[in-house]
């Protein structure tokens, strides 16, 4: 029966086939048919790998934008029993006007090692690599999260580099870490790639610190526990919230005051992810369209290894079984 291990350059061509099929689109200012494009592609290579798989959850049903059904069967069904959870685009926004950072990306485990939180308003994220593990809190102020992790790096804050989404919900954040002195990147989607950035050596990328999705944080936490960082991940809560959030995420399970940390998130010591660029961005760089194909850079990393594999696609599209539709 085939390995989790031996899965990497099946699931890097599943994200591969979601990136083509965004890039068709960008810049053309139509969203949808960036999810759609990429909906499809990656499903049917999904459909061709050689697993008993499941999609536990996809971004995209809340804004009822394409995505994967909930629970539902990819693969051949003939491989290792494992969940997905995908993000087709993380960036379709960007991706349709034709903005940096847009990724394709998942991540995969065996059955019931994974954790999605539900898909009901944002959460607060904290990224960074190993240096810090244990030695942060999301209940911390955001001046102490930063000097911890500066501190752990051995760096000065003037040379200390934050990531985030540049989004209303940020801007005291954004404001008190201007305070600070330090660097920071904004960027206008992704932050799947945002936190992964972190643990990535020779990035320049610190900390990442803001709120986001709940698929995103599972996918992206799988990487970051792939590659030895830490991530914590807590309910936001925020004045704009309705006023049956907090009962609904309770119905559902979450401790809406816990911290949940990336072995929370990605359970085990056997998992994958992978990630193809879109656009330009922090990670990877995008899709670039030849007279006969495309080119796609992606990164794929596991555990129990905590190899991290990069990759280049030279794609040809006359003849290829997925791509050969596209003109």
């Amino acid at each position: 029966m085939t390995s989790l291990r031996s899965l990497s350059p099946s699931l890097t061509r599943i994200t591969t086939a979601g990136a083509v099929g965004a890039a068709l689109h960008i810049g053309k200012g139509d969203p949808d048919k960036v999810d759609q494009t990429a909906l499809d592609f990656s499903r049917a290579v999904l459909n061709q790998t050689e697993v008993d798989g499941e999609v536990i959850c996809c971004e995209g049903p809340k804004d009822n934008a394409p995505a994967f059904s909930y629970r539902e069967k990819v693969g051949t069904g003939n491989g290792p029993k494992v969940e997905f959870v995908i993000d087709q685009v993380d960036g379709t926004t960007a991706t349709s006007k034709g903005k940096k950072d847009a990724i394709s990306a998942l991540c995969c485990a065996p059955a019931g090692c994974l954790q999605v939180l539900p898909d009901d308003g944002y959460y607060f994220k904290i990224a960074t690599n190993g240096l810090s593990k244990g030695k942060i809190s999301a209940d911390m102020s955001i001046e102490e999260i930063v000097q911890t992790v500066a501190t752990q790096k051995k760096l000065p804050l003037s040379n200390f580099t934050v990531i985030m989404l540049e989004r209303e919900r940020h801007h005291d954040l954004l404001a008190r870490l201007r305070k600070m002195g330090i660097r920071i990147t904004l960027i206008t989607d992704g932050d799947i790639a945002g936190a992964i950035v972190t643990c990535l050596p020779d990035s320049g990328v610190d900390l990442l610190i803001g709120a986001g999705a709940g698929a995103e944080a599972t996918i992206a936490a799988t990487a970051i526990k792939c590659l030895g960082g830490t991530m914590l991940v807590k309910v936001w809560k925020d004045k704009k919230d309705d006023a049956n959030r907090m009962n609904r995420l309770k119905a559902e399970g979450v401790d809406i005051d816990k911290t949940y940390n990336e072995s929370e998130l990605a359970k085990g010591n056997e998992m994958i992810f992978a990630a193809s660029g879109v656009t330009k961005g922090e990670m990877l760089d995008g899709v670039r369209f030849t007279p006969t194909g495309a080119i796609v850079k992606s990164i794929c990393t596991r555990l129990p290894s905590g190899t991290i594999e990069r990759s280049e696609t030279i794609l040809r599209f006359s003849g290829h079984p997925v791509y050969s539709q596209i003109t």
